[in-house]
Parts: C-alpha cells; sequence; structure tokens
C-alpha cells in the first residue's frame, strides 16, 4: 500500500452512524487523519430513527397504561389525563436534535472532519462527494446501516409508511395495520397500542419474534392479543386500496383489513446500493450485504465495512464493537476481531423481552440432551392492582457440564436484567454457580437463582 501522505485521509468514512463514529473517534485518537461522510444526519438509524426515538416512544405509550390500571390499586387517582401526540412528537424530535448535535461536536472534539455529503466509492483509495469532489484514503470504512425493506411489487404499496416516517406523523392514526413479526413489529404494536391506536398485526408465520425461543415467542404473542392488538397470521399483503377514509390492505388469504394507515415493518435491507461497490470489486450478498472477514475487511483490502450493512448481527451496540475493533486493527496496531457469539438482547415489547446464548430448540440441536429451569408467575407489583400480566423466565442448561447457555426473560426490567445476566452467560457460569448466589428479595430477578426443579413436559 502506499505511503499514507499520498493521501488526504489516512481513513475515510461513508456514514455517521453509531459504527462510523465510534471507528472514526477511534481512529483519530490512534493518530490517524480521519474524515466521515454523512448525507442525511449524524447519529444513524439509532439515533435519528430507531432506538432512541422509539424507546422515548414506548415510555410515553406506558402512562396510561399505568394511570387507568395500575395506580388505582396503590390508592392513586388520575381525573382529566388527555395524551397529546404533537407535544410527544416534537419533545422526542428535540431530544433527536440534541443527541445528534452531540454526536458532531465529539466528532469535531476528536479532530475527525465532518462532511455533509452523500459518498461515492470510485477506487481503493478514492471517494467521489455529492459535491462533485474528489477524496483520497489510505482506508475507506463503509459504515451506511440498513433501510426498511419495503415489497415493491405490491399495488399499492407506496401508500404505506415504515419506522423512519413513523416519529414525524402529523397526527396518530385512530386504527393502523404493522405487517410484520419481528421485533421492530411487536414493539410498535405495543407501543401505538399504548397510545391510543387501533392496532392489528399482520404476520406470515404462526407466531411472532422468529428465531427467539419458542417460550418467549408464545409468551409475547399472548401479551400481544391480551392488551387487544388483534394478530393475523399465515398471510401477507397481496395489495393496498386507498379510500377517502383510508386504507384497505387485501391480504392473500382473501381477508381485507380497513385502517387509516398501514406500517411495514418486514425486515430491513443493508444500505449499500449506489456506493460503488460493483465498480470496485467490494464483494456482497445476493440481500446487499458487504462480505467481510472476521477484521471487517472486504474482498478490496483498503476498504472495510461494520454495522448493518454487514448484515452480522444487526444492533447498535454491535456496530459500537465493530467499529472500535476495526480501529484498533488498522491503526491500534493490535488485531481484533469482535466475538458475535452470545449477545444479549432485548425486544421492548410489553412487558419487555430479554435474551442471552441460545434457544431450547437451538441448544438441543446444537448440544443433544439440556434441562429446562422456567417459571411463569405475576410480579408483585401487579397483584395489589391486579394486573394479568405473567413473567416468564427460563434457562437452558448443558447436561453436559452444567453450563448455563441461554437465559429468556419475559416482564418488568427484562431489558435491564439481561444485560447484568448476560455477562454470566458470556463467561460460562454454570447453574451451581447460579444457584450459589443469593437472592435479592423481593425481586423478580431473584427467580433466577432460585429455581430449583427441572422443567418437564407434561405429558399429552
Amino acid at each position: 500500500m502506499t505511503d499514507a501522505t499520498a493521501y488526504d485521509f489516512d481513513l475515510f468514512v461513508i456514514g455517521a452512524g453509531s459504527g462510523g463514529v465510534r471507528a472514526a473517534r477511534m481512529s483519530a485518537a490512534y493518530g490517524a487523519k480521519v474524515a466521515v461522510a454523512e448525507e442525511y444526519r449524524i447519529g444513524g438509524t439509532c439515533v435519528i430513527r430507531g432506538c432512541v426515538p422509539k424507546k422515548l416512544l414506548i415510555y410515553a405509550s406506558e402512562f396510561g397504561h399505568e394511570m387507568a390500571d395500575i395506580a388505582p390499586g396503590y390508592g392513586w387517582t388520575f381525573e382529566g389525563a388527555r395524551f397529546d401526540w404533537p407535544t410527544l412528537r416534537d419533545n422526542v424530535g428535540a431530544e433527536v436534535d440534541r443527541l445528534s448535535g452531540i454526536y458532531a461536536r465529539n466528532l469535531r472534539n476528536s479532530c475527525v472532519s465532518i462532511i455533509q455529503a452523500r459518498a461515492e466509492i470510485t477506487g481503493p483509495h478514492s471517494v467521489k462527494l455529492s459535491t462533485g469532489e474528489t477524496v483520497t484514503a489510505k482506508v475507506i470504512l463503509i459504515a451506511t446501516g440498513g433501510k426498511p425493506y419495503v415489497p415493491s411489487e405490491v399495488p399499492g404499496i407506496e401508500h404505506a409508511i415504515t419506522s423512519n416516517e413513523i416519529f414525524l406523523l402529523d397526527a396518530l392514526p385512530k386504527s393502523i395495520l404493522i405487517a410484520g413479526g419481528g421485533y421492530i413489529a411487536v414493539e410498535f404494536a405495543f407501543l401505538l397500542k399504548g397510545l391510543g391506536v387501533d392496532v392489528t398485526l399482520l404476520y406470515r408465520g404462526d407466531t411472532v419474534l422468529r428465531g427467539f425461543d419458542d417460550d418467549v415467542r408464545l409468551h409475547v404473542h399472548g401479551e400481544l392479543k391480551r392488551k387487544g392488538i388483534r394478530v393475523v397470521t399465515h398471510t401477507v399483503l397481496a395489495s393496498v386500496e386507498k379510500t377517502e377514509t383510508g386504507l384497505i390492505s387485501h391480504l392473500v388469504n382473501g381477508q381485507t383489513v380497513k385502517t387509516e394507515a398501514l406500517m411495514l415493518a418486514v425486515g430491513r435491507d443493508p444500505y449499500s446500493d449506489g456506493l460503488g461497490c460493483e465498480s470496485v470489486g467490494v464483494a456482497r450478498e445476493t440481500n446487499g450485504a458487504i462480505k467481510v472477514d472476521a477484521f471487517s475487511q472486504t474482498s478490496v483490502p483498503s476498504i472495510y465495512a461494520v454495522g448493518d450493512v454487514t448484515n452480522r448481527m444487526n444492533l447498535t451496540p454491535v456496530a459500537i464493537r465493530e467499529g472500535a475493533c476495526f480501529a484498533a486493527t488498522v491503526f491500534g496496531g493490535t488485531p481484533m476481531a469482535f466475538d458475535h457469539d452470545t449477545i444479549a438482547t432485548a425486544v421492548f415489547s410489553q412487558p419487555p423481552t430479554g435474551t442471552v446464548g441460545l434457544s431450547e430448540a437451538d441448544a438441543r440441536a446444537k448440544y443433544g440432551p439440556v434441562d429446562i429451569y422456567k417459571t411463569t408467575f405475576r410480579p408483585m407489583r401487579y397483584v395489589m392492582p391486579n394486573e394479568e400480566t405473567r413473567m416468564l423466565m427460563k434457562l437452558v442448561v448443558r447436561q453436559s457440564d452444567d453450563v448455563v447457555i441461554g437465559c429468556h426473560i419475559v416482564g418488568p426490567d427484562a431489558a435491564e436484567i439481561i444485560q447484568a445476566v448476560g455477562i454470566a452467560v458470556k463467561h460460562g457460569l454454570t447453574k451451581a454457580q447460579f444457584d450459589a448466589t443469593c437472592a435479592v428479595h423481593p425481586t423478580v430477578a431473584e427467580e433466577l437463582v432460585t429455581m430449583k426443579d427441572k422443567w418437564v413436559p407434561p405429558i399429552l
């Protein structure tokens, strides 16, 4: 590779989301001259139109249930309470603006040059900007993330919105059909229902959250229906018809669903089109995901990629860690590959879901015999209000060595609990070590160290 002084920058990052920003700042800290190009807003999907604004909407959606159903059991009553969507929308937007500004300031403080323009790779060391300028770099990093998948073959699909637009609506619809059964679809179904929208969820499979443990899937599916969300399964959209009052979604099974709005949450695609990958020989998967090795290096040695555009594990913290490993490898002198195994994650359903490690089915397929410990119960918080939300806790234990290889929780604070449990599972603690840990009482989490009896399936 030619000496770095022959280039404008040591590193040119395309995309200022979580992974790109971390890689840029750390590389600059190692002494590299760095620039980052962003065509939209600094912060990427997570900050601008993903995790952060979604979590704020989830917080908002829980207040109505808390005031109407939980608080009276504890002696509280609320009269005249009302919800105002424009206030919430604008406050969320202001917080997103604040965070985007912090990301930009941190980049500048790290001496990273910010270029507000679209970038296209024109060679192993060159990038053309939408301003017409061409920039050269010793190393190029693609960190452009992903985008919602839109089934363009469905007639009338242009009338639908995605998770990108949901945060900017002038007014909440009175009713909505959400197409999809993954975590984005499930989260928005719960939160929109909590904000007073009549929600129907459309899913091609039999139970939501494909890929999660079956007990988790059934538990969340049951909570969707218990909250009054209509769930239509085993079918998909055939066409969408716009009317004076809203939309009519025609399904392939012959049913129709009339709603004011339709939201698509049927998957996400890597955002790699138009980046010039083909012209320079950067190999991609059929879905557009950029192929990389364990060190995030593409088929072109001077070009790397991290985050959702590689479609390895599409989570913000994963993109951040991949960006950090890239910087350490390329500019820090310490080759480092991120371990994608046993990563804790959460679905902000209501109640939330936390999971780490293998599902029961995957554990049996990989290791053979496993022991299962699980319990369902009503948390203390819900007893006096007579609220029927139940908690699920499940441990998957490898029989050969007693190691806990999976933990799955649905219930209050599950997302917070799984972060700590993820440490134990990641580092191979045994069920005996779980049992030797003293419980914190009274908490829901104490069940993780007090489940003694193996679960035995009922005899049918």
